[in-house]
């Protein structure tokens, strides 16, 4: 990082082509830009996995969980077109581009974390999910423009499956910590608060605080930044003295989404149909893994409780497989394209949703001694499904990024990448209400009918790649 300046100047719709040529990255290097992502999906994955079970500890109803997770579509949809933008035009010597960004967001996000397990109401769960979920959307934002501003074409591939594979590694990790916790012996699966969240829930999202931060600022201490050019550094105080920024910034974003590109257009009904299918999994898994293996939807029961933990372990356990072949798949992108991975990849994904009622907790695969105690650690095979959802997890994260990279000006990647990420939450939007009002009712108030659909969604939104026209 640069020495002295300014505090960052957030001026959007700038040319920021630099006019250098990057230099080729090294695996470390890349590895160091992208470290900050384990920390956000690490919080991230705490959300996904134990969420829905704070809310119904606190005394929500099954209905009730849809419009309880509303947080993290609206804060996306309003969040990340703007910081995107914001982020184009941002520029401080001492401070970077992206970085300010990152810091601003770990802390939001860190804080959210710290305090949730404390909820004593429904509402003030969902309230902290919001704070929680404008962090972490502050900093994701610009790492995936990031990777754009840092790497020459021919990296791109592994910049964004290096952010694949530490969402695999942090969501693992954030997956199994309450797991890890209870294997020590420091609580017991029956441990709760006065609220009636877990303890062992409780040490995870502490753990998760330090994660979100220590990470981030790893990120920012060991990257910098490509400064722009004297005549962009010229435009931008020209912007700067023109004020009304927030009205450029909308401006810039209407402007993009008029020119937007054929190969990003076609990549909506691929985002549509994949984000409603995962937002459906993370709300109902528990419920589903509580009624098919225990017959049960009491949050008051072993039952349900072992369900909880059973899911982070299985979330944790599809990341594992995310991040152990997020890249195998580079190669595999090169010889067939990003197109044909991820037909593939979520054809997997899909078949592995739907084969979830079929599987079981009592029927073991293989055992292995238990590292953290004593006695051995049993697979069943309600682990089978990981394998594909892993494998669609991997490509979900990099492979629409892929495509989309090379069909936007380089300049306006924050706004193009931001704009993109409304392909993610819209979809959400769209499932919490049509779940909320009448899907859930019509797939007979079952939450294992709702898993099923969403296995039918991964593989509808596969066959729509197929009919994406590449950008060469």
């Amino acid at each position: 990082m640069g020495r002295g300046g300014n505090p960052p100047s957030f001026i959007p719709s700038l040319n920021y082509n630099i006019m250098i040529k990057k230099p080729r990255l090294s695996f470390w290097q890349i590895w160091n830009m992208n470290f900050g992502f384990f920390g956000i999906q690490f919080s991230f994955g705490l959300q996904q996995s134990n969420m829905s079970a704070i809310y119904k500890y606190l005394g929500a109803s099954e209905h009730d969980i849809p419009i309880l997770w509303l947080a993290g579509p609206i804060t996306g949809l309003i969040i990340q077109p703007i910081i995107g933008a914001m982020s184009d035009g941002t520029w401080s010597p001492k401070f970077g581009r992206r970085k300010p960004y990152f810091l601003i967001g770990a802390l939001l996000a860190s804080f959210a974390l710290v305090f949730m397990p404390f909820s004593q109401t429904i509402w003030m769960a969902a309230s902290l999910l919001w704070i929680l979920d404008a962090g972490n959307n502050i900093a994701m934002e610009p790492y995936r423009a990031f990777v754009s501003d840092k790497l020459e074409k021919n990296q791109l591939s592994l910049g964004f499956l290096m952010q694949s594979f530490f969402t695999g590694l942090g969501s693992t990790l954030a997956n199994f910590t309450p797991a890890i916790l209870i294997s020590f012996g420091y609580f017991a699966l029956e441990d709760t608060m006065e609220n009636g969240v877990t303890v062992s829930t409780y040490w995870a999202f502490a753990i998760g605080a330090i994660a979100s931060i220590v990470s981030i600022l790893y990120t920012v201490f060991t990257t910098s930044e490509y400064p722009p050019t004297e005549e962009e550094l010229a435009e931008l105080r020209a912007e700067k003295a023109k004020g009304n920024v927030i009205a450029r910034i909308y401006r810039d974003i209407a402007e993009a989404i008029k020119v937007m590109p054929l190969t990003m257009k076609q990549l909506i009904p691929v985002k549509f149909f994949t984000w409603y299918a995962m937002f459906c999994y993370w709300q109902y898994l528990t419920s589903a893994l509580s009624l098919s293996l225990f017959g049960t939807l009491d949050q008051n029961t072993e039952g349900f409780k072992s369900a909880q933990v059973l899911t982070g372990q299985v979330n944790g356990t599809y990341n594992i497989v995310c991040f152990v072949l997020a890249f195998a798949l580079v190669p595999l992108a090169i010889k067939i394209g990003a197109k044909g991975v991820h037909f593939i990849s979520l054809l997997l994904g899909g078949i592995g949703l739907l084969i979830i009622p079929y599987l079981s907790a009592t029927d073991i695969l293989f055992s292995f001694p238990n590292p953290f105690g004593d006695g051995s650690i049993e697979i069943a095979t309600i682990y089978l499904f990981t394998l594909g959802l892993g494998i669609a997890w991997a490509s979900i994260l990099a492979m629409p990024y892929q495509l989309l990279a090379g069909s936007i000006p380089k300049e306006k990647t924050g706004v193009y990448m931001g704009i993109f990420n409304m392909f993610i939450v819209i979809p959400m939007i769209i499932q919490i209400f049509t779940m909320q009002y009448f899907v859930y009712d019509w797939l007979g108030s079952n939450p294992i009918n709702v898993i099923r659909l969403a296995g039918i969604f991964l593989i509808l939104g596969g066959a729509f790649t197929l009919l994406i026209k590449e950008n060469k």
